[in-house]
């Protein structure tokens, strides 16, 4: 039985700081579904009704451009271990550049990662548990490296070529305002 909560308690909390994987979705009234999944130590529970993930380089930027245009976002989590759970945080979302005022505020909650791009800030409207008794038991091994391996390699300027040559639009043409946030 699905429940619906107006925060994130502490159980849950518990259960999202456990979970290694985490999924991302936006969109906007003119683009496509982005649907993504993210990893890494990049998530944070700030209060009940607010949580933060640093968004690291990839080979697109969709959910800055449609949190910059729309808001929405949700963001699921599901045990692969353990007692089977699915929470799902539906909220709405900013997206935080290095230029931003609250830039150092939001960054020192996570790691110093090389190919870290923007923080998105979500404010909580609604978390919703379900059971996950068919999601399938996976053993985690070990984060992979070679994210902030290959960013590394590019140094500073190089991955703000790659953003100029990748991460500018999204597939959809929605701007994601990458070069005005540096």
């Amino acid at each position: 039985m699905a429940k619906h909560y107006d925060h994130i308690n502490k159980r849950l909390e518990k259960f999202i700081a456990a979970q290694k994987i985490f999924f991302v979705a936006t969109a906007t009234d003119r683009s496509r579904i982005n649907l993504s999944p993210k990893g890494m130590d990049s998530f944070r529970v700030i209060d009940q009704k607010r949580v933060l993930w640093l968004n690291l380089t990839g080979s697109g930027n969709e959910t800055a451009a449609h949190l910059d245009a729309d808001g929405r976002i949700t963001i699921m989590f599901c045990a692969f271990e353990g007692a089977p759970m699915i929470l799902r945080i539906y909220g709405r979302g900013k997206v935080i550049h290095p230029n931003d005022e609250n830039w150092e505020e939001v960054m020192a909650h996570f790691p110093t990662l090389a190919g870290t791009r923007q923080i998105m800030d979500v404010s909580i409207e609604m978390v919703q548990t379900s059971c996950g008794m068919s999601i399938p038991y996976f053993d985690f091994k070990e984060e992979r490296l070679e994210l902030d391996e290959w960013a590394k390699k590019k140094g500073p300027e190089g991955i703000r070529n790659y953003w100029k040559e990748k991460n500018e639009t999204s597939i959809d043409g929605i701007p994601t305002k990458i070069q005005e946030g540096y």
